[in-house]
């Protein structure tokens, strides 16, 4: 996950609307489906879905009374935390 395009995402979030980009996982999850994908091309799909569900998740701290950049941050430390177990 990179916090960029998290951040990037959830801007868009708040510009738009989640649907936008639950729609886009679930068109991007129906693809992964294709045979002919290549692992490299699974890895591209696979790191923009987590990055979408990172954002919406982070949109939904921020929803709870968050405030974005505390949010964004400890999205990233729980995201760290379960890598380093």
């Amino acid at each position: 996950m990179k916090l960029p395009v998290i951040k990037q995402l959830t801007q868009f979030i708040e510009d738009n609307d989640a649907d936008y980009i639950i729609e886009t996982i679930e068109t991007l999850e129906h693809l992964t489906e294709v045979p002919s994908l290549k692992d490299e091309e699974l890895d591209v799909i696979g790191e923009l879905i987590s990055n979408m569900y990172g954002a919406l998740e982070v949109n939904k701290m921020i929803k709870e009374g968050q405030p974005k950049k505390e949010a964004l941050n400890a999205f990233m430390k729980r995201v760290l935390g379960a890598i380093d177990v």
